[in-house]
């Protein structure tokens, strides 16, 4: 997600008429990010990305823009809710959305288990009355109200000339998964003479057809305002003549209270930009053919003919390709290899060594995201202690005369600046031992291909590089450190404008040009370059790129430094270390590195607790039952001794987990079983074991492996180059048609084809081949796993509940399909 800025918000209605805004993102009613607060504007920039794998299933992508207030709950200004079959329209497109107006009636999420049973009961007069059982089994998936649900169901009978009291379930207490299965009982018609033709008098009929049966979902609130709403649903009865019970699942659906007053337009508007893809994986078998042409890539003699180079001609961005291409081949070990044949072709057709690797090809958009892979710890290690300090030291440094504020001296505001930059560039030009070694191998490869093809120009080996490590990585850190994970959001402006003073200088510093005052268009940048005019700066960029690009080099580190992983506020259990005393909950700040995960009472302060990462033998995900709460996960040590923790959301949960096994992967002691909830009450839970020392009853999950190559499922960005590869059908299709064109008619090139880079016709049509194959293949298998999966789904059952337009939409879709195909 990239969520842009906000527009003409309502004023304030207090005397400055200016606001102190943020915006959350959501899944359904569950927060998942939160941006920073723009202070004192009615048009807030937030400029702020956000990724995340989505760990469950969801119906809305919610955005809520809120007004922060220091003395009373920050208040909400209005929403954005994108339905998940509709997130495909905006895939990818800088849109504003107008905000809509909130109320407690419109947040509704979840799902609700009824069972309705319509009967004739014959009274001892021998008259006929019909009543009505409804059975309120479970609902599912409620939202959370200010941290708490204690949910309870009231059922209503309602007609147009009646209406039944409501009947009211038992509260359940801290759950949003409550079992009731309560029955009520009403009567839907009169006593009256018994008629065998029809189940209804004649006259009862238009009666009963106009009767609905309404559960209302409430959450028991202990505040002076009354319970909060969290759903309704209305039957009508008319569906029970054509039989007399009937079991579903149904999505709660929000209150029509009939409040419009509001215009959308008064509450401003909000600038996204959204990106969701979704793909069923296959086992890995499927996979084989397209996998094997793919990894055979760099070795395909010319490389433009090989899986990988067409994938980065047909695609439309270089970008979408190179993703996907680069995880592949860092899963399978042949990232090296595939980046050298790339890099090799791109400096062949390169005629200026001023112009190497200076447009967006897929050789340089497939380093960059290398290097985001495989360098974020680099990053981390070199960059984030200053630019720490440089986000909370808040110290002048603007040097262009016009912008300097009232009091700011110019001479003491270059002096800042220098320091920074001067700490900077010592930082990245003393880290070269601990560049990771798959850049380091792709660095050689350039160098060595570049010298080779410009022999007179000395200099090229280095800007080959540079080029790289300079203007695409670190330069691009420090001028957005929140899209690096330097920072968690976008730096404020004054910082922002530092920060990109900074990387202007660093930038020119790496880039080795003769003459680097005239890089600079504005004077007060030329005149502060002068500092850095001294040959000792040139010489310490070049012994850095000498060592990151030497083929001898290997990691030689010393003393490794820890290396901070995730850190943030969680809720965890107390463990039991002291003998007595409550085992409560409590907020405590968690930080991982690669050494050891530790807690204490706030950032900064001493460790209370610190585990050893070989004390990690397994990190799993805890029941709800155990303690009615969500998002827990467990940490297992030695001696059967467990750390529960709650964490803010389903995506930090996921986080969590995925990393705290990732660095324990390659433990010796890791255990192959579980117990999926707690010990409490003298048992487990899960399997009723008295013994607290009793071995697991649930196999462990399968983790991550520890090292980079293997954080990423093969298979997966297999499928995404599958769906890639059949979104641009057309146009490997044209390509074909493009190389028979050229390998019969060898005159000019038709227009249409001149697009595409064709080195070798025969080989180029060989591949593309084997690629239409593979995918008409799997092609195939999605629409046979499409058709299976429409048989076996129900519609009203627990992962199909009625209400749900998503289900709506695909019957409707497949219907089309069957009827095309017929």
């Amino acid at each position: 997600l990239s969520l842009g800025e906000a527009k003409n918000l309502p004023t304030y209605p207090g005397p400055n008429k200016m606001r102190d805004c943020y915006c959350t993102v959501n899944l359904d009613q569950e927060e998942v990010f939160r941006t920073k607060i723009v202070e004192k504007s009615l048009c807030p920039f937030y400029g702020e990305d956000f990724y995340c794998e989505i760990p469950r299933t969801f119906r809305h992508l919610s955005f809520y823009i809120f007004d922060r207030d220091v003395f009373r709950r920050d208040s909400i200004i209005g929403k954005v809710a994108i339905q998940k079959e509709d997130l495909q329209k905006y895939h990818n497109r800088d849109t504003w959305f107008q905000l809509q107006h909130v109320d407690a009636d419109s947040e509704v999420q979840g799902k609700v288990h009824l069972e309705l049973r319509l009967s004739e009961v014959i009274t001892d007069t021998g008259v006929v009355c019909h009543k009505l059982a409804t059975r309120v089994l479970e609902c599912q998936g409620l939202p959370i109200v200010n941290g708490q649900c204690d949910p309870y169901a009231t059922v209503t009978l309602a007609g147009p000339s009646r209406q039944s009291e409501a009947k009211k379930t038992k509260v359940k207490k801290k759950t949003n998964n409550p079992h009731f299965d309560e029955v009520f009982y009403f009567e839907v018609t009169r006593p009256s003479s018994y008629n065998k033709k029809s189940h209804f008098d004649i006259e009862d009929v238009d009666e009963v057809d106009k009767m609905e049966i309404r559960v209302d979902l409430w959450n028991a609130s202990n505040l002076k305002f009354g319970d909060e709403f969290l759903g309704e649903l209305r039957l009508p009865l008319k569906f029970l003549r054509q039989s007399s019970s009937y079991e579903a699942w149904y999505f709660l659906q929000p209150r029509d209270n009939g409040n419009k007053s509001l215009k959308p337009d008064d509450l401003g508007s909000l600038r996204l930009n959204v990106v969701y893809t979704e793909d069923h994986v296959f086992s890995s078998d499927y996979y084989s053919p397209l996998r094997d042409v793919l990894l055979k890539s760099a070795d395909v003699e010319p490389v433009s003919a090989s899986a990988a180079h067409i994938l980065g001609e047909v695609c439309r961005e270089k970008q979408e390709a190179a993703i996907p291409l680069v995880r592949l081949f860092l899963h399978y070990g042949r990232i090296v290899p595939f980046i050298s044949a790339i890099a090799n072709a791109e400096v062949k057709r390169t005629q200026d060594p001023n112009t190497i690797f200076r447009g967006n090809s897929l050789t340089s958009k497939c380093i960059d995201e290398t290097m985001k892979l495989a360098g974020m710890h680099y990053l981390q290690v070199t960059l984030k202690p200053i630019i720490d300090e440089i986000c909370q030291g808040h110290k002048p440094c603007e040097i262009d005369p016009v912008k300097l504020k009232d009091g700011e001296n110019l001479e003491n505001n270059r002096e800042n600046l220098r320091q920074y930059v001067d700490r900077i560039f010592t930082v990245i030009t003393k880290s070269g031992v601990s560049c990771p070694t798959v850049m380091c191998d792709i660095f050689f490869s350039l160098r060595e291909s570049a010298a080779k093809r410009f022999q007179g120009d000395l200099d090229v080996r280095y800007t080959a590089v540079s080029s790289f490590i300079f203007l695409r990585f670190f330069a691009p850190a420090i001028l957005s450190p929140n899209l690096f994970q330097l920072t968690p959001h976008h730096p404020d402006p004054q910082t922002s404008r530092t920060l990109t003073l900074i990387s202007k200088t660093i930038q020119t510093l790496g880039s080795l040009s003769k003459s680097k005052s005239a890089n600079f268009k504005e004077s007060y940048m030329a005149t502060f370059y002068d500092y850095f005019n001294e040959q000792k700066y040139a010489d310490a960029v070049k012994n850095f790129l000498d060592l990151i690009s030497s083929s001898g080099r290997r990691d030689h580190k010393s003393i490794e430094q820890p290396i901070l992983l995730k850190e943030g506020f969680m809720i965890k259990r107390a463990q039991g270390r002291k003998r007595f005393g409550m085992k409560n909950f409590k907020k405590r700040w968690f930080r991982l590195t690669n050494h050891e995960f530790t807690y204490q009472k706030s950032k900064g302060d001493h460790p209370l607790c610190s585990i050893p990462i070989e004390n990690i033998l397994a990190v799993e995900r805890l029941e709800e039952e155990s303690f009615k709460m969500k998002n827990m996960f467990q940490v297992i040590q030695p001696e059967r001794r467990v750390l529960y923790i709650q964490a803010n959301n389903c995506v930090e949960a996921k986080d969590w987990i995925d990393i705290l096994t990732k660095v324990s992967q390659c433990n010796k002691k890791r255990l192959t079983v579980y117990h999926p909830s707690a010990y409490l009450n003298g048992h487990w839970l899960c399997c009723k074991a008295t013994a607290d020392n009793t071995p697991g009853c649930t196999p462990c999950t399968g983790g991550l492996p520890a090292n980079i190559q293997l954080d990423i499922d093969g298979d997966r960005e297999t499928e995404r180059i599958y769906s890639l590869f059949n979104l641009y059908m057309p146009k490997l299709e044209k390509m074909q048609e493009a190389c028979g064109s050229k390998s019969v008619y060898d005159g000019p090139e038709e227009e249409e084809y001149s697009t595409f880079i064709i080195d070798d016709p025969k080989e180029t049509y060989k591949t593309l081949k084997l690629i239409i194959e593979g995918v008409g293949n799997l092609e195939q298998e999605h629409a046979q796993y499409k058709r299976d999966k429409f048989k076996k789904t129900k519609y009203g059952s627990q992962e199909h509940p009625i209400g749900d337009k998503s289900f709506q939409t695909y019957i409707r879709q497949q219907s089309e399909i069957s009827a095309h195909s017929i």
